[in-house]
């Protein structure tokens, strides 16, 4: 089964399309800028492959429906993957919130449109433009099943006692305030690698899984599920990120409005925007900051030391949390290229049995592998995670499974 893989943001749509048998990727693509004149597509067919061909199209793409069409010509075009529409088998959509009423992936109905429509106030930004997506896809291929894979879907194990905050009850049960979590599809596809590695049974492992990108997150998973990671209710929790804060205490917030006149808007865009990393030193890419670290730049410094920090505190914690750890694994473009991160972030973590070799950390640079030290008691790996992969499967799963509509 060919399965078509979408990711839609506000103004771009990304897509991948699997041919499940062998699970190899055979296109991908990325239109950007939606709605404006600047707006662009990117299609390559058969990537990393001898016969692999690029395309770009620089063209104005109103909206997302013509950006699925555009894909679809490239996909069905000379010398792409598939003929027609009936010869994509299922569509896999990512959806970022699925909030209480998803803790798992469905086949996407009127019904489920709904629900994810209800919990758009907690991703105002995101499930509006994922909707948007699902309804382009289904016009442009009615006939094949249409999956919605949320990212918070994994965390839905988590226990009452760790999802709840220390909040009136009823706000809960009033506005689902509590925690979520966010990176579910990463967290779970590097938790199956990492079992995967260790050569025992998902249901049988205990880790703490480290995505470090331009967004952070840490999730204790065990036995196969997870049962706390570090965002919140929104992906603004947590270890501090590109730019966002992370952890803080909320009356910052109220602080700033009161004294230096910043309403709801600017405080927001403090957060999420102008923090974290970017907000120490200026810069949020770990490229650049790690260059000034060379040159002796302080705040650079300072900066990374209090990521790498934060990152180590909540590996301690989960550590904590489960009690025995059988791996730590990292991954995301932070997470999978920079040892110099992966070491900072365990350093003093030996007495837990938690132990680099710094050899292999050194040379694992976007490949999975064992980055520990091999009579550590506790393994460690750098793994590159495959979240469009990880959708393509939970589609076929959930088209194949009994009762499946």
């Amino acid at each position: 089964m060919n399965i078509l893989v979408l990711n839609c943001g506000s103004s771009s749509l990304k897509y991948r399309l699997f041919d499940m048998a062998s699970e190899t990727e055979t296109a991908q693509g990325l239109a950007e800028r939606l709605g404006t004149a600047q707006s662009r597509l990117e299609h390559v067919a058969f990537p990393g492959t001898p016969g692999e061909t690029r395309r770009v199209v620089e063209e104005p793409i109103a909206d997302h429906a013509g950006a699925v069409a555009l894909a679809f010509a490239h996909l069905t075009g000379p010398g792409g993957p598939v003929r027609q529409a009936s010869d994509i088998g299922a569509v896999g959509h990512r959806v970022v919130h699925g909030g209480w009423r998803f803790s798992q992936p469905v086949v996407i109905d009127a019904v489920v449109e709904e629900g994810i429509r209800e919990v758009i106030p907690l991703a105002p930004l995101h499930n509006p433009a994922n909707l948007t997506g699902i309804a382009a896809a289904r016009d442009r291929f009615p006939d094949a099943p249409h999956v919605a894979v949320f990212d918070t879907a994994f965390h839905q194990t988590m226990p009452e006692h760790a999802f709840l905050y220390a909040l009136p009850y009823e706000l809960y049960e009033k506005y689902g305030i509590r925690r979520y979590g966010f990176h579910g599809i990463s967290h779970s596809y590097i938790a199956a690698r990492a079992a995967e590695m260790l050569g025992r049974p998902l249901c049988e492992c205990d880790l703490v899984t480290v995505h470090l990108g331009n967004g952070d997150s840490v999730c204790a998973v065990k036995k196969g599920q997870s049962v706390d990671t570090s965002m919140g209710m929104t992906p603004l929790a947590g270890t501090i990120m590109g730019t966002r804060s992370g952890d803080l205490d909320p009356e910052i917030g109220l602080f700033l409005e009161r004294r230096a006149g910043m309403d709801e808007a600017a405080v927001d865009d403090l957060f999420n925007r102008k923090s974290g990393l970017f907000g120490i030193c200026g810069s949020s890419d770990m490229r650049d900051i790690h260059r000034r670290r060379e040159a002796g730049d302080a705040r650079a410094e300072l900066a990374f030391a209090m990521f790498a920090y934060s990152i180590r505190k909540y590996i301690g914690a989960y550590i904590a949390v489960l009690g025995r750890v059988d791996a730590v694994v990292f991954t995301a473009g932070i997470g999978e290229h920079d040892p110099a991160t992966r070491e900072a972030a365990l350093e003093g973590l030996s007495e837990r049995g938690i132990v680099l070799d710094l050899k292999r950390n050194r040379a694992a640079l976007g490949r999975a592998m064992e980055i520990g030290r091999e009579d550590a008691p506790v393994r460690v790996f750098a793994v590159p995670t495959n979240e469009e992969l990880q959708i393509a499967r939970q589609t076929l799963q959930t088209v194949n499974a009994p009762g499946a509509s």
